[in-house]
């Protein structure tokens, strides 16, 4: 059993908005530090940003408009810690607390992941998809009733009949949809809206990437500034989770889909 949701899902227009901030203060520093939450629905969003980056309102404000269109926007700006930033100083070290576990996609995940993003390319708009062995529900906004009928004549479809969707009509927050991006992988911690430092980030893509390659489960633990994970130094799982997330175009398209 699992559940996707599209990129037009608030939930994940939040988590992407994250994304975009991220890779902003990556475009500033090397390794910067950085830290966002987003709320956001019925034309306002709220961001709040911990980082070492030098990043402006303006900056913020044109991205929010560019994912989500014009609204009011309440954005703080605020350095990250001392504390925090000192742990990362001459040494690329575990920057969070954490519990990690990967797991291998299913075919029904697989399959289930497909779906969404055939729906999404012909309705991009807001969606939510749920598949339970032979029992598919699919929320689509905007959706043309019969074609979606006509490809999935078994589907529960819509089942409150048709409605328009978005942050108009619910509210989202940063990483509220773990479950639809990692599916059975669990984590201690947000995947987005984090620099590659954060354990939330590297670790949990690694644990992700390395079940897929073992075809079984993994377990990974950490403590602040550990410098080991799984044998090898935490400075060669960033760059593991860095070549996936420039792989696939950066944080925010981490965003839109999740790691499968």
């Amino acid at each position: 059993m699992i559940e996707k949701v599209n990129p037009q899902h608030p939930d994940k227009i939040a988590d992407r908005i994250a994304g975009a901030i991220v890779d902003l203060a990556y475009t500033k520093e090397e390794q910067p530090k950085v830290a966002v939450e987003v709320l956001i629905g019925h034309r306002k969003c709220i961001v709040i940003i911990e980082t070492t980056s030098q990043l402006k309102k303006k900056e913020i404000v044109t991205i929010i408009e560019r994912i989500a269109g014009k609204m009011k926007c309440d954005i703080t700006i605020e350095k990250q810690d001392v504390h925090l930033s000192n742990n990362q100083e001459g040494k690329i070290r575990c920057g969070d607390n954490g519990i990690f576990k990967g797991m291998p996609v299913t075919d029904e995940q697989k399959k289930l992941s497909e779906i969404a993003r055939n729906i999404y390319r012909q309705y991009p708009f807001d969606g939510k998809y749920i598949l339970d062995g032979e029992k598919l529900i699919i929320c689509q906004s905007n959706a043309y009733q019969q074609f979606l009928q006509s490809q999935f004549p078994n589907a529960i479809i819509n089942p409150l009949g048709g409605w328009t969707g978005g942050t108009d009509v619910d509210t989202g927050a940063t990483n509220r949809k773990l479950g639809s991006d990692m599916a059975d992988s669990v984590t201690g911690g947000g995947l987005h809206g984090k620099d590659l430092s954060k354990a939330d980030v590297s670790v949990n893509i690694y644990a992700f990437l390395r079940s897929q390659q073992v075809k079984e489960p993994v377990q990974f633990s950490c403590a602040i500034g550990d410098e080991t994970i799984d044998g090898i130094p935490y400075e060669d799982i960033v760059k593991i989770a860095k070549e996936y997330i420039d792989s696939i175009g950066g944080f925010e398209k981490l965003a839109e889909w999740g790691l499968f």
